[in-house]
């Protein structure tokens, strides 16, 4: 497919998906509306109303509208491959993430059958009622969890990722000194330092960073002054291409939640509002068994974190709402995982009767909520919350929990991580693999939630900003590999691999931006 028709294709495709939009409606609206304006000439009509809406801001909010759609559309392919290609163009990772999803809706299945709670059923009138007065304090309510378990934890997972191969290719092709030195055996085209130094260049030794460069003994005004204006003049503008350009070398903390939002183009208009009131009726009138995982997930991780114990009520009201938004389903067609389905009571095996559960597609894991907890920092209003945090997993955090060979997906950051310790730290790879401390056991549940729960908040939300930044979570393979080279020394002393794991307990006294700019621009190559 040549340039042109892709482009053609891909402005076809954006056109199709805003036309149906609540934009659209608001474009037409106001269109009509400017026509009884004394300045809209008969001649010129076109160009008026053109210009009209433009000084009206809407061209910018269009261009914001456009620019979003760009990073969730479907990626195109080939006019004759088939439809399942635009998920996951490789047939042995289709298959890996299809036997996992089977695997995962089992366990859902047998934990329902087993202790007797249907997958949905209606609340009674007075629960409902119960549950409309103790919308904002959830964490008061003590529900028996101790039956239930998590459908899977990041090591469940890990292991699926150590066992996937690609039935084309020969491992003994290419044998040397590094071959087998990692658990992730399948070949992907991951980025080493050089590459990540073109990619990443904004945070080289010479560009202002916030997270240096703001710190207590700089003068604010050799970086840190200026570059809040800047911020404030690009929040004016209010442009999303600008906020994510700006936010490579960090969003400073006052400016961060409106920045973030602004890339997002998560507006929170009225019907964004009116939307979030629609999920919390839903989870007000029904009660689903995935309620009680996101409850016994909440108490498990994020009420034991002294970062963020006290957001409980908040982690409630957005999981619950997310789990039954049927919006969220869009998100499959450029995702290689397919939403579960369950069978309405009594038809199991009727494909007619078959309905995606939860409503959302995604079944919560151990750790979900970690997802959530770092944005509550940010957003203290319940809808602005949630439609930061949807956007944010349509865009990113889905690729941390399926089988892809997408360059932002699980299985590709395993591999960069390892790759990245084995090309530049060979010694302490090597060292770790014979003592059974491979290092990606230690690293991948780092990774799995995005550092969330491990690093300090204000420290997390400078990574999180370079990953909205460049619309890429390599930056966290590169975090993790740059964690074992700071702990390079200790880590050689190691015999076990519970004493390598201690060694890496703690990570929250790390300052992520002065690692990752070591690790990718004074590292030896």
């Amino acid at each position: 497919m040549d340039e042109d028709t892709e482009l053609s294709l891909t402005i076809a495709q954006i056109i199709q998906r805003l036309k149906g939009s609540h934009l659209h409606s608001q474009l037409e609206r106001h269109a009509k509306e400017c026509l009884h304006q004394p300045e809209i000439k008969l001649e010129s009509l076109k160009e008026d109303v053109r210009s009209f809406l433009k000084t009206a801001g809407w061209e910018r909010k269009l261009q914001n509208a456009v620019y979003r759609e760009l990073h969730v559309q479907v990626p195109l392919s080939h006019p004759a491959a088939p439809p399942e290609h635009l998920k996951e163009p490789l047939a042995y990772m289709r298959t890996a993430q299809a036997s996992w999803e089977k695997r995962v809706l089992k366990s859902l299945n047998s934990m329902s059958t087993e202790l007797g709670v249907p997958l949905a059923r209606k609340r009674p009138a007075e629960v409902q009622m119960e549950l409309t007065h103790k919308w904002n304090e959830m964490g008061t309510d003590e529900p028996d969890l101790s039956r239930f378990r998590p459908v899977y934890a990041p090591k469940d997972f890990l292991e699926v990722l150590i066992g996937l191969r690609n039935p084309n290719h020969d491992s003994r092709e290419d044998v040397s000194a590094r071959s087998h030195w990692g658990l992730i055996q399948v070949p992907l085209n991951v980025q080493d330092i050089p590459q990540l130094r073109q990619t990443y260049s904004e945070l080289n030794l010479s560009t202002g960073q916030l997270g240096i460069d703001d710190h207590a003994h700089i003068h604010p005004d050799l970086f840190e002054s200026e570059y809040f204006q800047i911020g404030k003049k690009v929040i004016v503008e209010q442009d999303s291409a600008a906020a994510q350009q700006y936010s490579r070398q960090g969003c400073p903390t006052g400016l961060r939640a409106d920045l973030w939002a602004l890339i997002l183009n998560s507006t929170n208009q009225p019907q964004d509002v009116m939307h979030y009131e629609q999920l919390k009726a839903g989870v007000i009138h029904h009660d689903l068994l995935v309620d009680n995982l996101i409850y016994k997930d909440v108490k498990l991780t994020a009420s034991n974190d002294d970062y963020y114990f006290v957001f409980e009520d908040f982690l409630y009201q957005v999981l619950l709402c997310f789990s039954r938004d049927t919006a969220v389903l869009e998100h499959f067609k450029y995702n290689s995982a397919t939403p579960p389905k369950s069978y309405i009571q009594g038809k199991t095996g009727n494909e007619e009767c078959a309905v995606v559960y939860p409503p959302n597609g995604v079944i919560p894991f151990h750790g979900f909520s970690m997802y959530v907890a770092p944005l509550c920092f940010l957003y203290n209003e319940p809808s602005k919350l949630y439609s930061v945090f949807r956007e944010m997993y349509i865009r990113h955090f889905f690729r941390l929990h399926s089988i892809s060979s997408s360059p932002s997906g699980i299985v590709s950051l395993c591999l960069q991580f390892e790759q990245l310790l084995q090309t530049h730290l060979p010694q302490l790879f090597y060292h770790l693999r014979q003592i059974g401390a491979q290092p990606l056991r230690i690293a991948f549940k780092w990774m799995v939630r995005a550092f969330s729960g491990y690093l300090s908040t204000d420290q997390l939300l400078l990574l999180w900003d370079r990953i909205l930044g460049y619309d890429s979570l390599e930056v966290i393979a590169v975090l993790a590999a740059a964690v074992f080279a700071f702990r390079a020394e200790n880590l050689m002393e190691v015999t076990s691999l519970a004493s390598a794991e201690a060694v890496l307990a703690d990570l929250s006294t790390l300052k992520v931006m002065p690692l990752i700019q070591i690790f990718l621009f004074a590292t030896a190559i």
